[in-house]
Protein backbone atom coordinates (compact mmCIF):
# COMPACT_ATOMS: atom_id res chain seq x y z
CA UNK A 1 0.00 0.00 0.00
CA UNK A 2 1.35 3.44 -0.89
CA UNK A 3 2.26 6.02 1.78
CA UNK A 4 -0.58 8.18 0.51
CA UNK A 5 -3.08 5.37 0.94
CA UNK A 6 -1.91 4.80 4.52
CA UNK A 7 -2.29 8.49 5.32
CA UNK A 8 -5.71 8.56 3.72
CA UNK A 9 -6.92 5.60 5.71
CA UNK A 10 -5.53 7.09 8.90
CA UNK A 11 -7.46 10.24 8.16
CA UNK A 12 -10.59 8.17 7.71
CA UNK A 13 -10.19 6.50 11.08
CA UNK A 14 -9.12 9.50 13.11
CA UNK A 15 -11.38 12.23 11.73
CA UNK A 16 -14.12 11.19 9.36
CA UNK A 17 -15.44 8.35 11.44
CA UNK A 18 -16.10 10.32 14.58
CA UNK A 19 -19.72 9.99 15.76
CA UNK A 20 -22.07 12.41 14.01
CA UNK A 21 -22.19 15.78 15.69
CA UNK A 22 -25.80 16.44 14.76
CA UNK A 23 -28.77 14.84 13.06
CA UNK A 24 -27.90 16.39 9.70
CA UNK A 25 -25.08 13.87 9.41
CA UNK A 26 -27.43 10.91 9.64
CA UNK A 27 -27.27 7.84 11.88
CA UNK A 28 -23.97 6.65 13.37
CA UNK A 29 -22.09 4.15 11.22
CA UNK A 30 -22.34 0.67 12.70
CA UNK A 31 -19.52 -0.94 10.73
CA UNK A 32 -16.20 -0.87 12.65
CA UNK A 33 -13.87 1.90 11.46
CA UNK A 34 -11.04 -0.48 10.56
CA UNK A 35 -13.29 -2.42 8.17
CA UNK A 36 -14.48 0.76 6.48
CA UNK A 37 -10.91 2.00 6.12
CA UNK A 38 -9.66 -1.31 4.72
CA UNK A 39 -12.35 -1.28 2.02
CA UNK A 40 -11.19 2.01 0.49
CA UNK A 41 -8.28 2.22 -1.92
CA UNK A 42 -7.11 5.33 -3.77
CA UNK A 43 -4.66 6.32 -6.46
CA UNK A 44 -1.80 8.68 -5.57
CA UNK A 45 -2.56 12.36 -5.96
CA UNK A 46 -6.16 12.48 -4.76
CA UNK A 47 -5.28 15.32 -2.42
CA UNK A 48 -3.64 17.58 -5.01
CA UNK A 49 -4.92 16.59 -8.45
CA UNK A 50 -6.81 19.83 -9.06
CA UNK A 51 -9.99 18.10 -10.18
CA UNK A 52 -12.79 16.07 -8.66
CA UNK A 53 -11.79 12.51 -7.77
CA UNK A 54 -13.88 9.61 -9.03
CA UNK A 55 -15.21 6.95 -6.66
CA UNK A 56 -15.83 3.59 -8.37
CA UNK A 57 -18.49 1.34 -6.81
CA UNK A 58 -18.82 -2.28 -8.07
CA UNK A 59 -21.98 -4.25 -8.70
CA UNK A 60 -23.57 -7.24 -7.01
CA UNK A 61 -21.35 -10.38 -7.05
CA UNK A 62 -18.28 -8.29 -7.94
CA UNK A 63 -15.37 -6.37 -6.42
CA UNK A 64 -13.39 -3.32 -7.56
CA UNK A 65 -11.38 -5.71 -9.69
CA UNK A 66 -14.17 -5.34 -12.27
CA UNK A 67 -12.81 -1.84 -12.95
CA UNK A 68 -9.13 -2.81 -12.99
CA UNK A 69 -8.98 -3.38 -16.76
CA UNK A 70 -11.34 -0.64 -17.96
CA UNK A 71 -12.18 2.44 -15.88
CA UNK A 72 -9.03 2.38 -13.77
CA UNK A 73 -6.60 2.46 -16.73
CA UNK A 74 -8.82 5.05 -18.46
CA UNK A 75 -8.78 7.36 -15.45
CA UNK A 76 -5.11 6.79 -14.81
CA UNK A 77 -4.21 7.60 -18.43
CA UNK A 78 -6.11 10.87 -18.20
CA UNK A 79 -4.59 11.88 -14.88
CA UNK A 80 -7.92 11.63 -13.07
CA UNK A 81 -7.60 10.67 -9.39
CA UNK A 82 -9.78 7.77 -8.36
CA UNK A 83 -10.75 5.58 -5.43
CA UNK A 84 -12.51 2.25 -5.20
CA UNK A 85 -14.69 0.87 -2.43
CA UNK A 86 -15.11 -2.84 -1.76
CA UNK A 87 -18.64 -3.70 -0.69
CA UNK A 88 -18.93 -6.50 1.88
CA UNK A 89 -19.33 -10.03 0.54
CA UNK A 90 -19.07 -8.96 -3.11
CA UNK A 91 -22.24 -6.90 -2.72
CA UNK A 92 -24.27 -9.98 -1.78
CA UNK A 93 -25.00 -8.95 1.83
CA UNK A 94 -27.38 -6.35 3.27
CA UNK A 95 -27.23 -3.23 1.07
CA UNK A 96 -27.93 -1.05 4.10
CA UNK A 97 -24.55 -2.15 5.46
CA UNK A 98 -22.89 -1.68 2.07
CA UNK A 99 -24.18 1.89 2.06
CA UNK A 100 -22.13 2.66 5.16
CA UNK A 101 -18.99 1.79 3.20
CA UNK A 102 -20.07 4.29 0.55
CA UNK A 103 -20.82 6.96 3.17
CA UNK A 104 -17.36 6.47 4.64
CA UNK A 105 -15.77 6.59 1.18
CA UNK A 106 -17.54 9.82 0.21
CA UNK A 107 -16.60 11.54 3.46
CA UNK A 108 -13.00 10.34 3.37
CA UNK A 109 -12.29 11.17 -0.27
CA UNK A 110 -13.97 14.56 0.07
CA UNK A 111 -11.93 15.36 3.18
CA UNK A 112 -8.68 14.22 1.59
CA UNK A 113 -9.19 16.09 -1.69
CA UNK A 114 -11.08 19.14 -0.49
CA UNK A 115 -13.29 18.70 -3.56
CA UNK A 116 -16.63 17.22 -4.49
CA UNK A 117 -16.61 13.53 -5.40
CA UNK A 118 -17.84 12.07 -8.70
CA UNK A 119 -19.31 8.59 -8.28
CA UNK A 120 -19.42 5.96 -11.02
CA UNK A 121 -21.24 2.79 -10.03
CA UNK A 122 -22.33 -0.34 -11.86
CA UNK A 123 -25.63 -2.12 -11.13
CA UNK A 124 -26.05 -2.14 -7.32
CA UNK A 125 -23.03 0.16 -7.28
CA UNK A 126 -25.03 2.78 -9.15
CA UNK A 127 -27.96 2.50 -6.77
CA UNK A 128 -26.42 2.12 -3.30
CA UNK A 129 -24.92 5.66 -3.29
CA UNK A 130 -28.51 6.93 -3.38
CA UNK A 131 -29.18 5.21 -0.04
CA UNK A 132 -26.10 6.94 1.36
CA UNK A 133 -27.23 10.34 0.04
CA UNK A 134 -30.78 9.85 1.34
CA UNK A 135 -30.02 8.86 4.91
CA UNK A 136 -26.69 10.64 5.53
CA UNK A 137 -27.60 14.18 4.38
CA UNK A 138 -24.13 15.62 5.00
CA UNK A 139 -22.84 13.62 2.02
CA UNK A 140 -25.04 15.51 -0.46
CA UNK A 141 -22.81 18.58 -0.49
CA UNK A 142 -19.79 16.32 -1.04
CA UNK A 143 -20.98 14.80 -4.35
CA UNK A 144 -21.01 16.47 -7.77
CA UNK A 145 -21.95 13.66 -10.19
CA UNK A 146 -23.56 10.27 -9.71
CA UNK A 147 -23.19 8.14 -12.84
CA UNK A 148 -25.13 4.88 -12.70
CA UNK A 149 -24.23 2.22 -15.26
CA UNK A 150 -27.23 -0.13 -15.55
CA UNK A 151 -28.19 0.74 -11.95
CA UNK A 152 -30.90 -1.15 -10.07
CA UNK A 153 -32.68 1.99 -8.91
CA UNK A 154 -36.14 0.42 -9.01
CA UNK A 155 -35.12 -3.19 -8.69
CA UNK A 156 -35.52 -6.05 -11.10
CA UNK A 157 -38.21 -8.62 -11.82
CA UNK A 158 -35.40 -11.15 -12.18
CA UNK A 159 -34.88 -11.07 -8.41
CA UNK A 160 -38.62 -11.50 -7.89
CA UNK A 161 -38.50 -14.75 -9.83
CA UNK A 162 -35.39 -16.29 -8.27
CA UNK A 163 -35.68 -15.35 -4.61
CA UNK A 164 -38.47 -17.64 -3.42
CA UNK A 165 -37.71 -19.79 -1.47
CA UNK A 166 -34.37 -18.11 -0.73
CA UNK A 167 -31.58 -15.93 -2.12
CA UNK A 168 -28.79 -13.59 -1.03
CA UNK A 169 -29.84 -10.61 1.11
CA UNK A 170 -29.07 -8.03 -1.58
CA UNK A 171 -31.14 -9.98 -4.09
CA UNK A 172 -34.15 -9.81 -1.78
CA UNK A 173 -33.60 -6.07 -1.49
CA UNK A 174 -33.36 -5.60 -5.27
CA UNK A 175 -36.72 -7.21 -5.96
CA UNK A 176 -39.25 -4.86 -7.47
CA UNK A 177 -41.32 -3.38 -4.61
CA UNK A 178 -39.06 -4.67 -1.85
CA UNK A 179 -39.23 -2.86 1.49
CA UNK A 180 -35.70 -1.60 0.83
CA UNK A 181 -36.61 -0.07 -2.53
CA UNK A 182 -39.87 1.37 -1.24
CA UNK A 183 -37.84 3.19 1.40
CA UNK A 184 -35.16 4.28 -1.06
CA UNK A 185 -37.64 5.69 -3.56
CA UNK A 186 -40.06 7.27 -1.12
CA UNK A 187 -39.93 11.03 -1.41
CA UNK A 188 -37.44 12.58 -3.86
CA UNK A 189 -35.17 10.24 -5.80
CA UNK A 190 -32.53 12.92 -6.40
CA UNK A 191 -31.06 15.87 -4.51
CA UNK A 192 -30.39 19.45 -5.50
CA UNK A 193 -26.82 20.21 -6.49
CA UNK A 194 -26.08 16.69 -7.76
CA UNK A 195 -26.05 15.72 -11.44
CA UNK A 196 -27.45 12.25 -12.09
CA UNK A 197 -26.59 10.31 -15.23
CA UNK A 198 -28.25 6.93 -15.79
CA UNK A 199 -26.84 4.84 -18.63
CA UNK A 200 -28.93 1.76 -19.35
CA UNK A 201 -29.55 -0.80 -22.05
CA UNK A 202 -32.89 -2.02 -23.36
CA UNK A 203 -31.30 -5.47 -23.58
CA UNK A 204 -30.51 -5.68 -19.87
CA UNK A 205 -31.03 -9.27 -18.77
CA UNK A 206 -30.27 -8.53 -15.09
CA UNK A 207 -31.96 -5.22 -14.25
CA UNK A 208 -35.32 -5.48 -15.95
CA UNK A 209 -37.55 -4.23 -17.41
CA UNK A 210 -35.62 -1.37 -18.98
CA UNK A 211 -37.43 -0.55 -22.20
CA UNK A 212 -37.58 3.21 -21.68
CA UNK A 213 -37.33 5.99 -19.09
CA UNK A 214 -40.09 4.35 -17.06
CA UNK A 215 -37.90 1.29 -16.58
CA UNK A 216 -35.97 -0.05 -13.64
CA UNK A 217 -32.82 2.03 -13.93
CA UNK A 218 -34.19 5.50 -14.65
CA UNK A 219 -34.60 8.26 -12.09
CA UNK A 220 -37.64 10.49 -12.26
CA UNK A 221 -38.16 12.76 -9.27
CA UNK A 222 -36.38 15.21 -7.01
CA UNK A 223 -34.38 18.41 -7.37
CA UNK A 224 -31.28 16.87 -8.93
CA UNK A 225 -30.47 17.30 -12.61
CA UNK A 226 -31.28 13.99 -14.34
CA UNK A 227 -30.27 12.43 -17.64
CA UNK A 228 -31.56 8.93 -18.45
CA UNK A 229 -29.97 7.58 -21.64
CA UNK A 230 -30.22 4.14 -23.22
CA UNK A 231 -27.17 3.16 -25.24
CA UNK A 232 -29.68 2.37 -28.01
CA UNK A 233 -30.79 6.02 -28.00
CA UNK A 234 -27.39 6.84 -29.42
CA UNK A 235 -26.73 3.59 -31.32
CA UNK A 236 -30.07 1.85 -32.08
CA UNK A 237 -28.55 -1.56 -32.91
CA UNK A 238 -26.19 -1.64 -29.93
CA UNK A 239 -26.19 -5.20 -28.45
CA UNK A 240 -24.79 -4.18 -25.04
CA UNK A 241 -25.98 -6.24 -22.07
CA UNK A 242 -25.73 -5.69 -18.32
CA UNK A 243 -22.06 -6.49 -17.68
CA UNK A 244 -20.93 -4.76 -20.87
CA UNK A 245 -22.53 -1.46 -19.84
CA UNK A 246 -20.60 -1.43 -16.58
CA UNK A 247 -17.22 -2.58 -17.79
CA UNK A 248 -16.21 -2.24 -21.44
CA UNK A 249 -18.95 -0.90 -23.72
CA UNK A 250 -17.63 2.10 -25.68
CA UNK A 251 -20.98 3.92 -25.81
CA UNK A 252 -21.61 3.57 -22.08
CA UNK A 253 -18.13 4.86 -21.34
CA UNK A 254 -18.53 7.81 -23.72
CA UNK A 255 -21.69 8.87 -21.89
CA UNK A 256 -20.07 8.43 -18.48
CA UNK A 257 -17.01 10.41 -19.57
CA UNK A 258 -19.24 13.17 -20.96
CA UNK A 259 -20.89 13.52 -17.56
CA UNK A 260 -17.57 13.61 -15.72
CA UNK A 261 -15.99 16.14 -18.06
CA UNK A 262 -18.84 18.67 -18.30
CA UNK A 263 -21.08 20.59 -15.97
CA UNK A 264 -24.42 18.84 -15.56
CA UNK A 265 -25.25 15.24 -16.46
CA UNK A 266 -24.38 13.50 -19.72
CA UNK A 267 -25.73 14.94 -22.95
CA UNK A 268 -25.89 12.45 -25.80
CA UNK A 269 -25.78 15.30 -28.31
CA UNK A 270 -22.15 15.88 -27.30
CA UNK A 271 -21.21 12.25 -27.98
CA UNK A 272 -20.48 11.63 -31.65
CA UNK A 273 -22.11 8.69 -33.37
CA UNK A 274 -18.72 7.44 -34.48
CA UNK A 275 -18.58 5.75 -31.09
CA UNK A 276 -21.19 3.28 -32.40
CA UNK A 277 -18.48 1.68 -34.53
CA UNK A 278 -16.38 0.78 -31.50
CA UNK A 279 -17.03 -2.20 -29.25
CA UNK A 280 -14.47 -1.55 -26.53
CA UNK A 281 -14.01 1.61 -24.50
CA UNK A 282 -10.60 3.29 -24.65
CA UNK A 283 -7.78 1.69 -22.65
CA UNK A 284 -9.34 -1.78 -22.66
CA UNK A 285 -6.64 -4.11 -23.98
CA UNK A 286 -8.23 -6.11 -26.82
CA UNK A 287 -5.73 -8.94 -26.37
CA UNK A 288 -6.53 -9.42 -22.69
CA UNK A 289 -10.21 -8.60 -23.06
CA UNK A 290 -11.49 -12.20 -23.50
CA UNK A 291 -9.69 -13.35 -20.35
CA UNK A 292 -10.87 -10.35 -18.33
CA UNK A 293 -14.44 -10.81 -19.46
CA UNK A 294 -14.31 -14.52 -18.64
CA UNK A 295 -12.89 -13.80 -15.18
CA UNK A 296 -15.69 -11.30 -14.54
CA UNK A 297 -18.35 -13.82 -15.54
CA UNK A 298 -16.73 -16.53 -13.41
CA UNK A 299 -16.67 -14.30 -10.34
CA UNK A 300 -20.35 -13.50 -10.78
CA UNK A 301 -21.31 -17.12 -11.39
CA UNK A 302 -19.36 -18.33 -8.36
CA UNK A 303 -21.11 -15.87 -6.06
CA UNK A 304 -24.50 -16.78 -7.48
CA UNK A 305 -23.86 -20.47 -6.96
CA UNK A 306 -22.16 -20.50 -3.57
CA UNK A 307 -23.29 -17.50 -1.53
CA UNK A 308 -25.57 -18.55 1.36
CA UNK A 309 -29.27 -17.97 0.79
CA UNK A 310 -31.62 -16.48 3.35
CA UNK A 311 -35.41 -16.98 3.46
CA UNK A 312 -36.48 -13.33 3.66
CA UNK A 313 -35.42 -9.74 3.06
CA UNK A 314 -33.26 -8.19 5.79
CA UNK A 315 -35.28 -5.94 8.09
CA UNK A 316 -35.05 -2.23 7.48
CA UNK A 317 -32.81 -0.24 9.79
CA UNK A 318 -34.81 1.86 12.30
CA UNK A 319 -33.78 5.07 10.56
CA UNK A 320 -35.49 3.90 7.32
CA UNK A 321 -38.45 1.92 8.57
CA UNK A 322 -40.99 4.71 8.35
CA UNK A 323 -40.22 5.21 4.64
CA UNK A 324 -41.23 1.72 3.49
CA UNK A 325 -44.78 2.56 2.63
Amino acid sequence: MSRFAVLLLALACSIVLAPPADASEGPPLRVPPDRLAAALGCSPGVADAGRDPVLLVPGTTLTPREFSWNYVPALRAQGVPYCTVTLPDNGMADIQVAAEYVVHAIRTVHAASGRAVDIVGHSQGGMVPRWALKYWPDTRSMVDDLVGLAPSNHGTIVANTICPPGCAPSFWQQRRNSAFLRALNSGPETWQGIDYTVVYTRLDEVVAPNWDERGSSSLRTGAGTISNIAVQDLCPLRPAEHLAVGTYDAVSYALAADALNHDGPADQARVGRDVCARQLMPYVDPVRFPANEARLATTAATQLALYPRVPAEPPLAPYAGADAR
